[in-house]
C-alpha cells in the first residue's frame, strides 16, 4: 500500500521571450492538462539540479538561472495523491524543445501567462488562484 505522506515535486517555468513551456500531459495524474516540465526531487538532490535534469530529461532543452520561484500544496482528491511542488524558475539557454517522453507527455508549447489553455494542471490552478505569475516574478534581482 503507498503511504499516505505527500510527496515532493518540482516544477519548472521555462521562461523564453515572456512565455512559459507547457507540456499536456498523459498516462499520470492529470491526464490531458497543460503542466510544467518537471518530476519527483531525487534523495540528497538540490532544487537547481532537479529542475536542470528535469528540463534535460523530458524536453531535451539546457535552461540557464535556475531559481526558487515559489511552493504549491497540490491535493488530487479523484487520484488520492498530495504533492508539495517546488516550483522553479529558469530562462531558456538553448536547444529545440523535443517530446522526449512520448509515453507521459503528448506534446510542448509556449504560452503567454495570460493565455493558457482552458485545461490546466492543479500546480497552475493553485499559482492562479494565488495571483502568482512566474514571468513578472522571474526578474533577477541585482
Amino acid at each position: 500500500m503507498e503511504s499516505k505522506r505527500p510527496k515532493v515535486g518540482v516544477g519548472v517555468a521555462v521562461i523564453k521571450e515572456g512565455r512559459v513551456l507547457l507540456g499536456k500531459r498523459k498516462n499520470a495524474h492529470g491526464d490531458g492538462t497543460w503542466a510544467f516540465p518537471g518530476g519527483h526531487l531525487e534523495y540528497q538532490e538540490c532544487w537547481e539540479d532537479c529542475a536542470i535534469r528535469e528540463i534535460l530529461e523530458e524536453t531535451g532543452l539546457r535552461i540557464k538561472n535556475v531559481r526558487y520561484g515559489t511552493v504549491t500544496n497540490d491535493i488530487f482528491q479523484e487520484e488520492q495523491k498530495h504533492y508539495v511542488t517546488i516550483v522553479m524558475l529558469a530562462d531558456y539557454d538553448f536547444g529545440d524543445v523535443n517530446l522526449m517522453e512520448p509515453d507521459k507527455c503528448e506534446r510542448w508549447e509556449w504560452f503567454d501567462w495570460n493565455n493558457l489553455p482552458q485545461s490546466i494542471f492543479m500546480t497552475i490552478q493553485n499559482l492562479k488562484r494565488n495571483n502568482y505569475n512566474p514571468i513578472t516574478s522571474s526578474k533577477i534581482k541585482d
